[in-house]
């Protein structure tokens, strides 16, 4: 039998890291002449351009001979990465889209090479319980005055693909206890809410109007009364478009009233808790019986890392299931750990080891600083755009969003400038409606960002603008 060539060299095992030295030093090189070429948070030139770049480099997808594994990353990451967009620069600011920090990054490298699959505890024995550790701690965050002991509710978290599949989770966990609930939520809830309850065959959500884009309270209850139950709240914590918090303590007193369970979507917002600054703007969290929160948001993570929490780890046990060859009664009699009901899915990556290597090297203090930073960036970029006579602000931040828009614009200039930005490759923005008028939305993550950033970030609009 042939030995497979030098390109077919294994990442793990003892000889692992020798085969990735030499080719992860060819991937750094690229990312860096990919960045560098580009000179910019963006590919000039549009789609057409890019995808023309893009065919060029990749040439046959799927040659008869291949280059060899150093001629195959050195040209395709050059030009992913030059084609990027690229969170890590100052002026990428479109979207819930992060630059991940060197550490995570590294720790990913790791669990990419170890390949351990989180769904039965022989492929995954430290992995395991390195998340059992983390979601434990990370539940304990979002409901710090749960007991957790005999008898008594007891904290628990999954480990997610991001706020998507943690709403279906509490889409189908609720269905499971009640049959058909109906889906209470805002106007603002994120569109998985609403896919979530057509994939789970239940009724189309019930929208429930409120000021801007927060779930009103009072709307809420009149909204529970003429409903037939049972219900489901879905509130949120950081909109997608403006980043606004529903009032959690509110809602939580009008379900609690009504009987209802409430999820929370804080996949944005829910990172302030790690803050001492801001997890105020987060009070009432606690009271909801299970939360989705995204760490590849504003926790600095390569996607993907979310968590789904709940009050209770009872809530689970609809997830249990058995695979023989997975999770044998008698294996798991033994004291061996059942992984399949951790996870909607089979086969997945050790996603917490970039977390767990992050909160150990940042520890509270240095996490807190980053989300604390970010927001302080968003609120000093409102203050800047308000100072400014020809641009209009929508209103001051509550996360790190901020919409904002040339005075006396048509929706079709500020949608137009947007688009002159991104071909010129010199800022992306994002766009969102709010009061029946479009915006510019700048989503700010970046902690590295500068004063001096924030004011080029201005004068670039301004410029795509002037008559």
């Amino acid at each position: 039998m042939a030995v497979p060539s030098s390109n077919a060299a294994a990442a793990g095992g003892a000889e692992g890291p020798g085969a990735l030295r030499p080719l992860v030093d060819v991937v750094l090189a690229a990312l860096h002449e990919g960045a560098v070429t580009r000179d910019g948070p963006f590919p000039a030139g549009g789609p057409q351009k890019v995808g023309s770049e893009v065919r060029h480099a990749l040439g046959d997808p799927f040659p008869q001979r291949g280059t060899g594994a150093e001629e195959a990353l050195r040209s395709l990451v050059r030009v992913t990465a030059h084609g990027a967009a690229d969170p890590a620069h100052p002026l990428c600011t479109a979207h819930l889209h992060t630059s991940p920090l060197a550490v995570a990054v590294a720790a990913d490298l790791a669990a990419s090479a170890l390949n351990p699959s989180m769904d039965s505890w022989d492929q995954a024995p430290a992995a395991a319980e390195l998340e059992a550790a983390i979601t434990a701690a990370l539940a304990a965050e979002v409901y710090p005055g749960v007991p957790g002991v005999q008898g008594a509710p007891h904290p628990d978290a999954l480990v997610t693909t991001g706020g998507t599949e943690s709403n279906h989770l509490g889409l189908l966990l609720a269905r499971e206890r009640h049959g058909a609930v109906q889906v209470v939520c805002g106007a603002a809830a994120h569109h998985s809410v609403r896919r979530a309850a057509w994939l789970l065959g239940l009724p189309e959500p019930v929208a429930v109007p409120g000021p801007g884009d927060v779930l009103d309270p009072a709307a809420l209850d009149g909204a529970l009364t003429d409903v037939p139950p049972p219900h489901l709240v879905v509130a949120t914590a950081g909109t997608t478009d403006t980043g606004r918090i529903d009032p959690l303590p509110q809602i939580a007193d009008v379900c609690a009233r009504h009987g209802t369970e409430l999820h929370v979507d804080a996949a944005y917002g829910g990172p302030l808790l790690f803050s001492p600054r801001h997890r105020t703007r987060l009070t009432g969290l606690d009271r909801a019986d299970s939360v989705a929160i995204d760490l590849h948001k504003l926790g600095w993570q390569p996607v993907a890392a979310g968590l789904f929490a709940v009050r209770d780890r009872a809530r689970l046990a609809p997830l249990a299931t058995t695979a023989d060859y997975l999770n044998a009664d008698d294996d798991t009699a033994a004291g061996f750990p059942d992984l399949l009901g951790r996870s909607l899915r089979t086969t997945r990556r050790p996603d917490v080891l970039k977390v767990a290597v992050t909160l150990r090297a940042l520890g509270r203090t240095g996490l807190a600083a980053l989300v604390d930073r970010t927001v302080d960036l968003a609120e000093q970029f409102a203050r800047l755009v308000a100072g400014r006579p020809g641009l209009e602000l929508w209103e001051p931040p509550t996360l790190t969003t901020v919409l904002f828009r040339p005075a006396g614009a048509t929706d079709e200039e500020v949608a137009a400038a947007r688009r002159t930005l991104l071909v010129a490759g010199a800022a992306v923005l994002g766009r969102a409606r709010a009061d029946g008028r479009l915006w510019l939305k700048a989503t700010l993550l970046n902690p590295r960002t500068t004063t001096s950033d924030l004011n080029d970030l201005i004068a670039l609009v301004e410029g795509s603008t002037r008559r």
